[in-house]
């Protein structure tokens, strides 16, 4: 993974009607962990980490990086975003372009909270990279997935299959500023 590109980072906090995408903090870290440990979380991405392992190797101030957004929704972290270039993807469509990725607690599912944040990103990605396609890749059989990057203007590209499952990659066309 490098970084999203030439962009000052972390940007101002991101504020939409309900949530907040900023840059992680150390409060956020049992968060972290609780998510990446859930094993509803990651029943489409190869099954959850261990707790032991994450609570030793997750950073005081996780995911502190370019493109990484923590969601907040009244104080709380409820989820990540990441958008990142990725320059040797393992599908060819998708290299060198960005790669939307989202996380999100379960119980914040069904609320519309990612949607509303992953739109977010994407108008200030919009804006400080414009005419950039961003791509995702998803299971075809994680329907909730599937729905909200239908949301979101993805198209499929392709379909694949790996990790023994079939997969899906879609791009998002580029918003091009008016003139």
């Amino acid at each position: 993974m490098t970084e999203l590109g030439p962009v000052a980072w972390p940007p101002a906090p991101i504020r939409t009607e309900r949530l907040v995408l900023r840059e992680s903090e150390a409060r956020d870290r049992a968060a972290f962990i609780e998510l990446h440990a859930s094993a509803e979380v990651h029943t489409y991405l190869g099954g959850p980490r261990s707790r032991d392992e994450l609570e030793r190797e997750v950073p005081e101030v996780p995911g502190r990086r370019p493109g990484t957004f923590v969601v907040e929704l009244d104080g709380a972290m409820i989820g990540q975003i990441q958008l990142v270039r990725e320059p040797e993807h393992h599908r060819p469509a998708a290299a060198g372009k960005v790669d939307l990725g989202f996380l999100f607690l379960p119980r914040a599912w069904g609320f519309g909270y990612a949607a509303e944040a992953c739109a977010a990103a994407l108008d200030w990605f919009d804006s400080v990279f414009p005419g950039e396609p961003v791509v995702l890749a998803t299971q075809t059989a994680n329907v909730a997935s599937m729905r909200l990057v239908a949301k979101l203007g993805f198209t499929e590209v392709e379909r694949f299959h790996a990790w023994d499952a079939e997969q899906w990659l879609g791009m998002r066309s580029p918003v091009t500023p008016s003139d």
